[in-house]
């Protein structure tokens, strides 16, 4: 008893709030009742976390771990298992401490837990598990309106399921589940579920709760939606981390947000990856990109993107998905970039399924073109494992899985054997700066296309359209465009026969993978040169 009471003064001392002790145990749910029977066993080895601690269960699939009045205790999914999901396929990974609830605020909390259970158990469920698996990445559903649910439904979600759902095993969304109205979050659910896959979430900074004094109150409705922030799960040879990367107020100023970590967060990260092998390859999900081409170094607090960085400086293998910025670009941040590692880190920012924010004139299909103002169409990805090698692929919606390029140009154009200003351009989708990218003209010697720093022409042409309509069309105006990251350009011949004449381009991209797409234009005889013998 002298010893307790010692050791809680010193905590006291130490500014430090005196914790309970959760308990559980994980176990093997073979009836598949989500209940422990005295007959299911226990599974060792099985991580679980208060997010900050990992403890790793015992022979008997038993763990222990502290917690305060605000704690969520999570399982780290093994390979091999699955979870119990809920009735939007939500896994149920975790259980909520908060006995007196989440503090008032304009959205609704976690409602009061009350008591600490004795014995806090989680079902796990054996499954056939592989090293090669592919997984669904979206960036930014982002609906501000009900409406913006069915746009996602119908653009996104349905076409999936007419395709098929089993390209994939889960889905990840990357932040900006809704856009401020925290009331749309269990919609939001609700779309993904036809779906049918286990689906993880990313708290975007319009998924805060903005009336929350603190940061770590500003989660506190996606908690009681989806649960943690701060957590990782495990497929075949790959580790998921998914982070909350949103500081809010903004400690700078106390007024909007920034992008950045907390010590705790941090604290995670480096618990979790001790207890991970460093061949495997780890997949970070986070809202905010580490590497920001919009907004530059000021977007994200330096000093944690350097912890970050340092904390899987021995991992071989490391993919960061990002989303926010409605664009999309590739980075690599290695040894050129300062960072001491043999393999660079490369960071992949989706882009939006919401593309430009549900902007554009509404389709035959009921749905708003809203092309980001990059010139990338709205769209999603799709990430391809094998073993601890990946692949990423972009699907746009509504058009051929092999339609990876818009291509602009003019239409017709005057022959001159002096040659002229026409060029033709290259909108790579999801092209890294080191692609390659190459153009010919009716199968002629393939040249280089020259990768340029401009607004993508035809995203441009399509918001100049918008602006010239004499009547109002359903629909909101496009944001005006901006630097596309991933755009090459290339001289037009016009020095050929009168004629249809075709372009090819051709890239092969950071995967070593080629993808070819053609357009056509024609060649007129010169209306000036007619004018002229007149």
């Amino acid at each position: 008893m002298k010893k307790i009471l010692l050791y809680g003064l010193l905590l006291i001392a130490n500014g430090i709030v005196a914790q309970s002790i959760a308990k559980g145990t994980i176990f093997e749910d073979t009836n598949n009742d989500k209940k422990k029977n005295h007959n299911e066993k226990g599974v060792a080895n099985v991580g679980v976390s208060n997010g900050k601690d990992v403890v790793l269960t015992n022979s008997k699939g038993e763990y222990q771990l502290p917690v305060n009045n605000d704690a969520i205790i999570f399982v780290i999914k093994p390979v091999g298992y699955s979870f119990s999901m809920d009735e939007n396929n939500s896994p149920l990974f975790y259980y909520l401490h908060k006995p007196e609830g989440s503090p008032q605020l304009q959205y609704k909390g976690v409602s009061a837990t009350g008591k600490l259970p004795k014995s806090i158990d989680f079902a796990l469920t054996k499954v056939a598990e592989h090293n090669e698996f592919s997984c669904f990445i979206f960036g930014d559903p982002q609906p501000y309106i009900k409406e913006h649910i069915d746009f996602f439904s119908k653009a996104i979600v349905n076409e999936i399921v007419s395709n098929g759902t089993k390209k994939a095993i889960f889905g990840i969304s990357l932040g900006d589940l809704v856009g401020d109205d925290l009331n749309l979050h269990l919609p939001y659910k609700q779309a993904i579920k036809p779906l049918g896959l286990p689906w993880y979430n990313v708290m975007g900074n319009h998924d805060m709760n903005y009336d929350a004094k603190v940061d770590s109150l500003s989660d506190e409705t996606f908690e009681a939606h989806f649960g943690p922030n701060n957590y990782s799960f495990n497929y075949g040879n790959a580790h998921f981390i998914v982070l909350d990367n949103i500081l809010y107020p903004d400690p700078r100023d106390e007024k909007g947000y920034w992008g950045g970590l907390r010590k705790d967060q941090l604290a995670f990260l480096k618990n979790d990856l001790k207890y991970v092998d460093k061949d495997k390859l780890i997949v970070i999900s986070l809202h905010i990109p580490l590497d920001n081409k919009e907004e530059g170094d000021e977007a994200f607090r330096q000093n944690d993107r350097t912890a970050l960085y340092n904390l899987v400086k021995e991992h071989k293998q490391v993919l960061v998905l990002s989303a926010h910025t409605h664009i999309q670009y590739q980075a690599l941040s290695g040894k050129k970039e300062g960072i001491e590692r043999e393999n660079a880190i490369h960071e992949f920012n989706v882009g939006a399924t919401c593309g430009d924010w549900y902007s554009g004139i509404i389709t035959e299909k009921g749905t708003p073109v809203t092309t980001m103002r990059d010139g990338t169409p709205q769209g999603y990805a799709l990430l391809k494992i094998t073993g601890n090698k990946y692949e990423l692929d972009y699907k746009v919606a509504g058009m051929p899985e092999n339609y990876k390029m818009s291509i602009y140009h003019a239409k017709k154009v005057p022959f001159s054997k002096y040659g002229s200003s026409y060029n033709v351009y290259a909108n790579v989708f999801m092209a890294s700066p080191t692609d390659e990218v190459k153009y010919r003209i009716d199968k002629g010697s393939w040249l280089k296309m020259e990768k340029v720093n401009e607004i993508d022409p035809t995203y441009n042409r399509y918001v100049q359209d918008w602006d010239y309509l004499e009547t109002l069309v359903p629909g909101r105006r496009p944001s005006d465009p901006i630097i596309c990251l991933h755009l090459w350009k290339a001289p037009l011949e016009v020095n050929l026969p009168i004629g249809k004449h075709q372009i090819e381009i051709s890239t092969k991209d950071m995967f070593g993978r080629t993808f070819t797409q053609t357009s056509i234009y024609q060649i007129d005889e010169d209306p000036t040169l007619k004018l002229i013998k007149q």
